[in-house]
């Protein structure tokens, strides 16, 4: 059939291997002229499709079409929508959506709405991974007895989740227990391609692609399935059928040749790409990999790769569709019809990556012979801090007299020499950079069974020769499915990681993102006697100040089998490749290299344990569970708000909300709540760990009755703005320079000078209706995809943040909650320019702005003097204006409901 417009002339037919059905075709698209799509890269091929698929002339025009088939590659520009396929959530930000969705329903009724017509447009699933904590480990019931706590701390959040999964359309959840998002999505929830039928009855096939409220989401690009996080904000208005406004990204071409070295990991490869990549530049763009040492990397060494995008700050790290990508589909139980299908159509459109395949034109390239590569671990305080393993100990050491805030601790040489004493049924002599945790965790990692088993030969081999972990070491065994323990079990290597004390904890992200959990009180003791850098060692993607374990200040990045070396070791103060790692049964001393696996070791042990029907077993009950089935489910279309939850809160975003926008005014008389400096992560903003009892949302729970052991974390509080709100800025590494010499949440309140709680401060500004601003240096925003970060801040009284730069999620959020980035001048901050702090600030923003405008900012001083600076309005795009004068993307789609609504029934 053909039409009178040329662009509806693009849907053919084609052979999916098991029959016909139709597609979008790029390659009709470029025959009618449009393009030279054959160059493009497979990134921008597949946002191409999209557009062109979800043409309707209105929303998705043919000027989005031409912008990305004539895509320039050396100077992208213009803005795109973009409608992803389907939508995935972890628990901490997925409950705060569903919250929000469920605030939606409310509103809308207040406001003489059909509360029902507010549902997902996409399929949307949900996983809980983020609420296990390790509470207790080394232990064979470890497993059973954290999934009990994490059950009894959880239950109304998910009481309230098992409603959502009953009251909405298109919404599944994953019960916790069952995996972390990313691998479950990676081994299970992926498709490659999907189908539906249009409206004139065909089938039409087209690309997987997915936005996720986790900046791992990424993880997926693996795959060769386009994704990545989003603010918890603009994944709801992605469910709610809202296009995802972005601007046609730059791809950086990362081309990988040769193959790693015998002994070298994934991990050690994906933290030597964080750093060539950090270095190179990518935050807001693509990263495509291409060339022929791709076909010598399986697909979980990609994925690995993929996760950590974040870390190197571009949007994706995408590894396009090849023979690899068709054999991992098999081999984790997908059906030989969709893997036909996947086949077919990626060939159909020029999707299908072999070594012969042409370069893509890219915004600029870098390369790297893997075999260059060499054991590295990251830290102490960023994924991109990249350490040889020959390094370490000379790294390490470096660090604790260093006064690099982002690398050292500033010891002074008295102080080194400090040393604490763990007590319990013995004594042992603690110094600066004893291993206090050794957590093989995160999606990441364990999402790769070729790390896994390798920590399992290590194990093996040191249990062998009798060498045993140190009693102040916590080790944790916490994989992303439960596909791990399966094959560890299948290949007899559970015993030996148990015996060392790396039995399992739960499946889910735990050390990873804070969830450690409690140290032995013998352990964290003698930290604060010594006042040691304590260490820990973990297989997870972040190591940010103060995430991991509030006690344990250096942290460092490392691959399965490495965690399982340094938990031995006891120390990351020693040279792994020339001193022992302990001695032997015998009192010899035994060396690294003398456990290490070597390839052979691994792919046996490969080829014995995985196997399709392995996946098809585990996978099989994944949306059950025992303990998840008899939670009961209660309410109806709307949510019964309970007054006295201190868990789930209905939030105060839409309450007297009007339906028409009002004109957007200049922020007049504004004090600076924060003044931060460089790479001020989400954690940072919004913790996401263990809530203290004298911070301000530890006196919240306590005057509602929670006690201390009750509190739970932060994330799992992120349903209640209430305790949200104040524990924004409030992490315990968290420093303020208007409160010098203290940590955590503190701020000066100006009227009196007098150093308080920015909780409270802030109340005190909204009592006297003064609006707030936040100053900060480079890369402000980094890290998780927090949507609280953005929330905290709106809900503070933060109308603006005035930063030298932006991580690109973070500044998205603060749009969408309603609050202005603006970004300094270049070579302008706010030590340059003489800011203090003290000033009190005038913002010239009016109704006019345009995205990307220049806006003048007047600060005032106390003496009377003026300093006045231009700055870079960074709301990007015009639909972030249109978000920005709603006060936030959901207000936006709310009025846009009510209006559709008021349609409907007029």
């Amino acid at each position: 059939m053909t039409t009178d417009n040329p662009i509806k002339n693009t849907k053919i037919p084609f052979n999916t291997g098991s029959g016909e059905a139709h597609l979008y075709s790029l390659k009709k698209l470029g025959e009618l002229g449009y393009g030279n799509i054959s160059k493009l890269p497979f990134t921008i091929k597949i946002l191409l499709e999209a557009v062109l698929r979800e043409y309707d002339g209105f929303a998705i025009t043919e000027d989005d079409i031409k912008l990305l088939a004539n895509y320039n590659a050396k100077s992208p520009s213009g803005e795109i929508p973009f409608k992803p396929s389907r939508v995935v959530l972890q628990d901490f930000t997925g409950v705060p959506a569903v919250v929000d969705l469920a605030a939606l329903r409310s509103a809308m009724e207040r406001m003489g709405g059909n509360p029902t017509s507010i549902n997902p447009q996409v399929p949307v699933d949900l996983v809980i991974d983020h609420s296990v904590q390790v509470d207790m480990f080394g232990q064979e019931y470890a497993f059973m007895f954290n999934v009990e706590k994490e059950m009894e701390r959880n239950r109304e959040r998910y009481e309230f989740l098992k409603w959502g999964k009953e009251a909405f359309d298109n919404f599944r959840v994953v019960p916790p227990g069952r995996g972390i998002v990313h691998q479950v999505n990676l081994e299970y929830l992926a498709k490659g391609v999907f189908t539906r039928k249009e409206d004139d009855g065909s089938t039409v096939a087209y690309p997987d692609t997915l936005v996720g409220t986790d900046s791992h989401t990424t993880m997926i690009n693996g795959l060769g399935i386009l994704g990545w996080g989003v603010g918890g904000i603009e994944a709801e208005a992605a469910m709610l059928g809202q296009p995802i406004s972005m601007l046609v990204p730059e791809v950086v071409g990362m081309k990988l040749t040769g193959k790693l070295r015998e002994g070298i990991t994934a991990t050690d490869l994906t933290l030597t790409v964080t750093q060539m990549l950090r270095q190179h530049g990518v935050v807001g763009k693509f990263v495509e990999f291409y060339g022929d040492g791709i076909s010598n990397m399986s697909l979980p060494d990609r994925a690995t790769i993929a996760n950590m995008s974040p870390e190197y700050g571009a949007t994706m790290g995408f590894f396009p569709v090849d023979e690899e990508s068709l054999r991992y589909m098999s081999r984790t139980g997908r059906s030989d019809e969709l893997v036909k299908l996947v086949e077919a159509y990626t060939k159909e459109q020029g999707l299908f990556r072999t070594d012969d395949t042409p370069d893509p034109e890219f915004t600029s390239t870098l390369e790297l012979d893997l075999g260059t590569v060499e054991t590295s671990l990251a830290g102490p305080k960023l994924p991109h801090d990249r350490i040889k393993l020959s390094n370490m100990k000379k790294a390490f050491e470096n660090s604790l007299t260093s006064d690099n805030p982002t690398m050292g601790f500033n010891l002074t040489q008295e102080k080194l020499a400090n040393k604490g004493t763990y007590r319990n049924g013995q004594e042992i002599e603690m110094k600066h950079g004893d291993v206090v945790i050794a957590a093989i965790t995160s999606c990441t990692n364990t999402s790769n069974p070729s790390v896994m088993l390798g920590a399992g030969i290590v194990a093996k081999k040191a249990y062998e020769k009798g060498l045993k972990v140190p009693a102040y070491v916590k080790t944790s065994l916490a994989p992303g499915s439960r596909v791990v323990t399966e094959y560890l079990k299948e290949a007899g290597l559970t015993e030996y990681m148990d015996n060392l004390g790396f039995n399992l904890v739960g499946y889910g992200c735990t050390t990873c993102i804070g969830n450690s959990g409690p140290l032995p009180e013998a352990v964290e003791r003698a930290i604060k006697e010594g006042d040691l850098i304590a260490a820990g060692v973990l297989s997870g993607n972040r190591n940010f100040e103060g995430r991991i374990h509030p006690w344990v200040k250096a942290n460092y990045l490392a691959s399965p089998p490495l965690v399982v070396a340094y938990a031995l070791a006891g120390t990351v103060d020693i040279d792994l490749e020339h001193e022992p790692i302990g001695k032997d049964k015998d009192g010899n001393d035994v060396y690294l290299k003398e456990i290490w696996p070597t390839s052979a070791e691994i792919k046996e042990f490969l080829d014995q344990a995985i196997r399709p029907e392995l996946f098809e077993k585990m996978y099989g009950d994944i949306f059950e569970s025992e303990t998840w089935d008899k939670i009961p489910v209660g309410g109806g279309d709307l949510y019964e708000w309970k007054e006295d939850s201190t868990y789930i809160q209905e939030p105060p975003f839409f309450l007297g909300m009007g339906e028409e926008t009002e004109p957007i005014k200049p922020i007049k008389g504004a004090k600076v709540l924060v003044k931060v400096g460089d790479s001020i992560t989400t954690d940072h903003i919004s913790p996401a760990g263990n809530i203290k009892k004298e911070s301000p949302a530890g006196k919240y729970l306590i005057e509602n009755g929670v006690e201390e052991k009750d509190f739970n974390s932060y994330g799992s509080r992120r349903g209640n703005d209430r305790v949200m709100t104040r524990g924004t800025f409030a992490n315990v590494r968290f420093k303020n320079q208007l409160a010098p010499g203290k940590e955590g949440g503190f701020t000066k309140y100006f009227p009196d000078d007098e150093i308080t709680t920015i909780y409270e401060a802030s109340m005190k500004y909204k009592e006297s209706g003064t609006p707030l601003v936040a100053l900060a240096g480079t890369q402000y925003g980094t890290g998780s995809s927090r949507d609280w970060a953005a929330k905290g801040t709106n809900l503070l009284g933060v109308k603006s943040v005035i930063a030298v730069s932006y991580e690109r999620i973070h500044r998205s959020n603060l749009i969408q909650m309603g609050v202005l980035p603006l970004q300094f001048k270049e070579g302008d901050s706010a030590d340059s320019l003489g800011l203090d702090g003290t000033e009190t600030f005038d913002i010239q923003v009016d109704d006019n702005v345009k995205a990307r405008d220049e806006i003048k900012v007047t600060a005032t001083k106390d003496n009377g003097e003026v300093i006045e600076f231009m700055t870079d309005c960074r709301i990007d795009t015009p639909i972030e204006v249109d978000y920005y004068r709603n006060g936030g993307i959901l207000h936006k789609v709310l009025r846009d409901y009510v209006e559709e609504d008021k349609k409907q029934n007029s």
